[in-house]
């Protein structure tokens, strides 16, 4: 779902050529890059048809990724479409989704999992059709991928332990004294959580202790009770990562409910409209935001490139940005799209 890590105010990064052995895997880096012909792409169509099958529309994050996947479906005048699970936890409705478009005409297909594995089935299908996967945010998991013969054409995501290593030294910026610390993850075991936190964990320095880690399912409302209980069990603590935007501003409030806004630091994941404006505000002390919009556009440029045969690294990452109070109206105005520079390779592709 829903990273990466910041010693400056500001970072952005593109593509690169090395990575973590989860997404070597998932991405089936152990193999060359694809390439898809024409004719597996169904190329008799004059205005390619591509398909889209992304995580819940009820969280903004996912709201903004299909903003970027209609927007560049637009520009580039091919048609997309774009179906989502019902919740951040409905796997079997999500693939049920999947396995409904892959008996249509679609030539490329663009997938954002819930988990490693509940659209492995339904790829497994596109795949031995010779149908361009396109894996964006989420990555398949590599192993089931492999075992299923799942080909990908490319994966494009953040590099989520980078995303939360910027947290940490984000915080340990802004508590030079050190302290404790308490990291509050999305759903217990998610792969995108834990690699966010263990990030956090890396990014911090020796004068801070991250004490306590639980789990608040990526829900607001259980981040804002975590929260509380955790800063009554420590009375001396002095900030909270948290692992996504949504459960950050669940924090923050929890912060002000105890009087401690300004104290108690807190640190998110994602970059959503609101903790751009909560940063503005000061009631959140910076967000390392990732672009859902611009994961969902360079998903559609994937599938624009893979339907004309190109060949396409195997693993792109996705720019981030760490939002701080000092540049929190730059981002805002630049919303939903990246404030600073970075590296699409796409664009090469498409052109």
């Amino acid at each position: 779902m829903y990273a990466n890590a910041r010693s400056r105010p500001v970072a952005a990064f593109g593509a690169v050529a090395t990575v973590g052995a989860l997404l070597l895997g998932s991405c089936g880096l152990d193999t060359p890059a694809q390439t898809y012909s024409a004719t597996g792409a169904k190329a008799a169509y004059s205005q390619p048809r591509f398909a889209a099958v992304i995580k819940g529309l009820d969280n903004p994050f996912f709201q903004t990724m299909k903003q970027g996947i209609d927007d560049q479906a637009r520009a580039a005048g091919v048609t997309v479409v774009v179906q989502a699970a019902n919740s951040i936890t409905d796997t079997t409705g999500q693939a049920d989704k999947l396995n409904g478009l892959a008996g249509q005409d679609f030539s490329c297909y663009v997938v954002n999992p819930i988990s490693g594995t509940n659209l492995v089935n339904g790829l497994a299908r596109l795949s031995a059709m010779n149908k361009a996967i396109v894996n964006i945010d989420s990555p398949v998991d590599p192993q089931a991928a492999k075992s299923a013969n799942v080909k990908l054409a490319t994966y494009i995501g953040t590099d989520n332990t980078q995303a939360g290593t910027l947290a940490g030294q984000r915080m340990t910026q802004l508590l030079p004294s050190g302290g404790e610390v308490a990291a509050i993850g999305g759903i217990a075991g998610d792969v995108t959580s834990g690699a966010r936190v263990d990030g956090f964990q890396k990014g911090i320095g020796p004068n801070l202790k991250l004490i306590q880690t639980v789990a608040a399912d990526w829900d607001r409302q259980t981040a804002l009770t975590a929260a509380t209980n955790i800063m009554r069990a420590h009375p001396n603590l002095a900030g909270f990562f948290v692992a996504n935007d949504d459960m950050g501003l669940g924090v923050a409030r929890a912060i002000a409910n105890e009087g401690k806004t300004g104290k108690v630091k807190v640190i998110s994941v994602d970059g959503i409209k609101d903790a751009l404006e909560a940063v503005k505000a000061g009631t959140l002390d910076g967000t390392v935001a990732q672009y859902p919009y611009t994961i969902g556009m360079m998903g559609i440029e994937a599938c624009q490139a893979a339907v004309s045969g190109k060949t396409m690294s195997p693993l792109v990452r996705a720019p981030v940005e760490v939002v701080t109070k000092e540049n929190a109206e730059q981002a805002l105005a630049a919303t939903p799209k990246p404030f600073g520079p970075y590296e699409d390779p796409f664009k090469a592709l498409i052109q």
